[in-house]
């Protein structure tokens, strides 16, 4: 046997190069799969978003009468399974204006069916109100009572406040007017239902002092 030379036992052995792996790799084959995987699961969401549409809720208790407006409600995504059930609800562009005719209670979808139908027989009231009558809390929605004294009382009279409206639905609340002069009064316009005593209310209203009243 010959002897071995030094050159033999310092040099390195020679570098293997890795070699490409084909498209029949498994490796290969299984990252395809899972980004394919990825890119259907987050279509699908996509997809699930855009067909999830935006239902009107209610911000706060929403009394019968009260009038929608953008600063009532609000739009949910909600999903329907069923697309019946979906028909029920408010969607799209808000109908400005219209009224409830029936009670909406906080963050539930204002149903289709709550507007218009028995809110069409309501009575829309003006009363003209002294300003220091009106709770500044009063606001359009609001549902308040409505009250009259007598104006002009006499020491050891009898006569008292009565409640001639009771529980009836601010549906607008015009303006102070911008004019220097202080107002002394404003008109407060009020949804009266079917079988109050409206006649009562006017007449009362007309001679007295009108006070309105409102809890919470």
């Amino acid at each position: 046997m010959s002897p071995t030379s030094p050159s033999e036992l310092t040099s390195p052995p020679a570098a293997r190069r890795a070699a490409r792996p084909g498209w029949r790799d498994p490796r290969l084959v299984l990252g395809v799969l899972v980004v394919a995987v990825s890119v259907l699961a987050g279509a699908s969401l996509l997809g699930t978003d855009e067909d999830t549409p935006a239902v009107w809720s209610a911000r706060k208790d929403l009394p019968a009468g009260t009038r929608l407006t953008v600063d009532l409600v609000r739009q949910r995504a909600v999903h329907f399974p069923d697309g019946a059930d979906l028909a029920r609800y408010l969607t799209g562009p808000l109908p400005e204006g219209e009224m409830l005719s029936r009670p909406v209670g906080s963050g539930e979808l204002v149903p289709r069916g709550a507007l218009g139908g028995s809110a069409r027989h309501l009575v829309e009231v003006p009363l003209r109100v002294d300003v220091d009558d009106v709770p500044a809390t009063v606001r359009e929605g609001s549902t308040v009572d409505v009250w009259v004294a007598p104006r002009d009382v006499s020491p050891g009279d009898s006569q008292r406040a009565r409640r001639v409206l009771a529980e009836v639905v601010v549906v607008r609340l015009p303006r102070v007017g911008s004019s220097l002069a202080p107002e002394t009064s404003r008109q407060v316009i009020v949804a009266v239902p079917p079988g109050a005593p409206l006649a009562d209310a006017l007449g009362a209203t007309s001679t007295g002092r009108v006070v309105i009243t409102r809890q919470g």
